[in-house]
């Protein structure tokens, strides 16, 4: 009798065995539909010899329901989602999740229904009906997904179409893409940029597993090299995977993209439609789509033949994914690449300690870009004693600064000061009383965001109106901000420069590729002249107009104990600082900072980034801190603080007694409600040559702890929050 063993779509369930069907082919991969109970669960067929369990009788096994009209999960893949699984101590099926998107992309060819607006005014409109159509614009989407985007019901939605403000358009969900062109418009390249291509391309040809780090200051082309190998893979008839660490980046690299390919890539992030998620996954399955590019999730799609992967901006925290299953999509890119069989770049002007260490080791190849492309230089950069300069009374931009603004402007010039923090100030306090505004759910303070008249905590998103008077003494007009975000710097750089044409760029703004591409219209047509940005606008863009950078407070990445927070602090003012003088006029930088003295602000101000490197590297090495030592966190959190705090001293206390690993805490997290859960951590450090997954795995699996209380455990922690 023919049996599968199978991977359901329950993180809860281990592997399962089910009889298959006479008629029925399954093979390794192969997606299936399996019964659960009186439930119908996704799954995939996995090879019997990987996966232990229980033996079942024969008698015993249920048919499995159906094979879906789509290809398998490749074995390259499926070895990925093991390793990945394994490394970071998650479920089989958390990880194959992100392979595999809903069921209507297993369904075969179809055409669906998607609305649009028409331009027609309804002749009844209401406040919710101006409301979805100001906030639909161009869009495109089936009635759930404008009434999402919208922000009202789907009535209203309906009801536009009825009224005729909306029409429906029939979208064919699996039409090809067009191909991209490898010799449609190749670049002129530098010296240093066509040995660099060169190597790359020679890699690909090769088609074997070799890891890069491309290592060029900002502006100085690295795209255009790495789209080379892009280039040579699809000569190869292969496909390639560029990895952005913001959906906002999206917009500027197809652009880019499409003048050098004749044709946009194919996208993958969160800002998809149904339709559109559907359409990308089946043609890259199909190995259709040849080129993509996208966020972290995209690293786990079936490409069947893959033949190079680019991880850019390689170095950005954002490629750690915080929930669910805590995995780093560089080390992931690396490890499929292996799997693959194919070459992986990782593309940064301020690489990770972790992979300069690699290339010292010789894992890594390195190819470095020392000088930007053209006639541009790097921008000199000059720091701001704020305890010698400090700005005027009640403001935040230091006059030394001010006074760069006024010379720029006055040439003609656009201007970036950098702040990365949201809103309008992070704490509001009663000036009567002293009450802060507090979230409930949180131990975190409610930012103001004033342009939307909201108070609003950054980390669960629970948001209430500005109140008129504080709630706990009832005075009116007593409510005062404190400290700056970027609205504030906004609203002072309006005050300073009344003719100036000013723009705030945060994830608040720009949420989607679209406001992204109207903010790059904006900046190139000369509609902006001060950009007031958080580490959104630090990365990818690449106006030739902006000369001058102002870093509002540098100090503001060293506060709390992060071990990376230096390192950080230098690759994100790095990042910003390299948006100046990008084209063929000069660029300034001035950083504002209490600590001028401190290694990072004289690294910076410099220009001696290997003497940083070199002292936060030994550092790391004192400490036996990664990339010389490991570290795992163990996280446990309740709604029942009681609880929490009882399943964190059990865990604790059993903690196995091992050389070469401490075990510190348990501890309060430094957010110890964290979307009302109460939550307690636990630090594991160990010797990079403990199998340290193995150890947590059998401590861990030995106990119990109650349904309500939660344990997530985070391998190679980025976040000590």
């Amino acid at each position: 009798m023919a049996r599968a063993r199978v991977i359901v779509m329950n993180s809860a369930l281990g592997p399962l065995d089910y009889r298959v069907p006479r008629g029925m082919e399954v093979e390794p991969g192969a997606i299936v539909v399996a019964p659960l109970g009186p439930r119908q669960l996704l799954g995939v067929a996995w090879e019997p010899e990987r996966l232990a369990t229980e033996e079942v009788g024969d008698n015993r096994l249920r048919n499995l329901l159906a094979v879906a009209d789509a290809p398998p999960i490749p074995a390259p893949l499926r070895r990925l989602v093991e390793w990945t699984a394994d490394y970071y101590l998650a479920p089989l099926a958390a990880v194959l999740r992100m392979a595999l998107p809903s069921t209507s992309a297993l369904e075969g060819g179809r055409t669906i229904v998607e609305y649009r607006a028409t331009g027609k005014t309804p002749e009844r409109m209401t406040a919710q009906r101006e409301q979805a159509l100001e906030r639909i614009g161009d869009r495109q989407g089936l009635i759930r997904e404008l009434a999402t985007i919208a922000d009202v019901s789907e009535g209203v939605i309906r009801g536009l179409v009825k009224a005729g403000a909306l029409e429906g358009t029939a979208v064919d969900l699996d039409s090809p893409y067009p191909e991209p062109d490898p010799d449609h418009a190749p670049p002129e390249l530098t010296r240093d940029q066509a040995y660099a291509a060169g190597i790359l391309q020679a890699s690909v040809a090769a088609k074997g597993f070799e890891p890069f780090l491309l290592d060029g200051v900002t502006g100085s082309g690295k795209t255009e090299v790495y789209l080379e190998g892009v280039a040579q893979a699809l000569r190869e008839g292969k496909q390639a995977l560029v990895l952005l660490p913001e959906i906002a980046l999206t917009e500027p690299f197809l652009k880019r993209f499409h003048a050098r390919f004749g044709v946009e890539p194919v996208a993958w992030h969160s800002g998809l439609r149904q339709s559109q998620r559907r359409r990308a996954w089946r043609q890259i399955a199909a190995g259709q789509a040849k080129v993509v590019v996208g966020a972290r999730s995209a690293l786990f799609l079936p490409y069947p033949r893959l033949g190079l992967i680019v991880v850019d901006e390689a170095h950005e925290t954002s490629f750690k994914q915080e929930d669910g299953v805590h995995y780093h999509a560089r080390d992931v890119a690396v490890m499929r690449g292996r799997f693959e069989g194919c070459p992986v770049v990782l593309a940064s002007a301020t690489p990770a300690i972790e992979t300069r260490h690699q290339v010292e080791l010789g894992r890594y190849r390195e190819l470095k870009l020392p000088g930007r492309y053209g006639k541009a230089e790097l921008p000199a950069i000059a720091a701001i004693d704020l305890l010698a300069e400090p700005p005027e009374r009640g403001r935040w931009i230091a006059p030394r600064l001010v006074r760069a603004i006024d010379e720029t402007l006055d040439r003609g010039e656009q201007v970036l000061l950098f702040l990365n923090r949201r809103g309008y100030a992070p704490l509001t306090l009663c000036r009567t009383c002293g009450h802060r505004f507090q979230c409930p759910n949180c131990t975190a303070w409610m930012v103001e965001h004033r342009l939307i008249r909201r108070l609003a905590c950054h980390h669960c998103g629970h948001v209430i109106a500005t109140p008129r008077a504080c709630p706990e003494c009832e005075s009116e007009d007593s409510l005062v901000a404190c400290g700056p975000g970027v609205e504030r710097i906004a609203d002072e750089a309006r005050a300073l420069f009344p003719d100036a044409k000013i723009a705030i760029v945060t994830s608040d703004t720009i949420w989607s590729p679209a406001k992204a591409a109207e903010f790059v219209g904006r900046m190139e047509a000369h509609d902006i002249d001060i950009v007031v940005g958080t580490q959104l606008v630090t990365k990818g863009y690449h106006f030739p107009n902006l000369t001058l950078v102002g870093v509002i407070d540098a100090d503001l990445g060293l506060e709390g104990g992060d071990l990376r927070a230096a390192e950080r602090t230098f690759q994100q003012i790095m990042q910003v600082a390299g948006r100046a003088g990008r084209g063929e006029k000069p660029g300034t930088v001035l950083v504002q900072t209490h600590a001028p003295k401190a290694r990072v602000i004289e690294a910076l101000v410099s220009g001696d980034a290997e003497a940083f490197y070199a002292a936060e590297t030994e550092a790391r090495r004192d400490a036996d801190a990664p990339p010389f030592g490991r570290f795992a966190a163990i996280l446990v959190s309740s709604e029942d603080k009681a609880a929490a705090d009882e399943t964190a001293r059990i865990i604790a206390r059993a903690a196995p007694r091992v050389d070469g690993m401490d075990v510190f805490g348990p501890a309060p997290a430094p957010l110890s409600m964290l979307r009302g859960r109460h939550r307690f951590r636990l630090l594991v450090h160990a010797t990079r040559q403990l199998d340290v997954q193995d150890v947590i795995r059998d401590w861990l699996g030995a106990l119990d702890w109650p349904a309500k209380v939660r344990v997530a455990v985070d391998v190679d922690p980025y976040n000590f929050l």
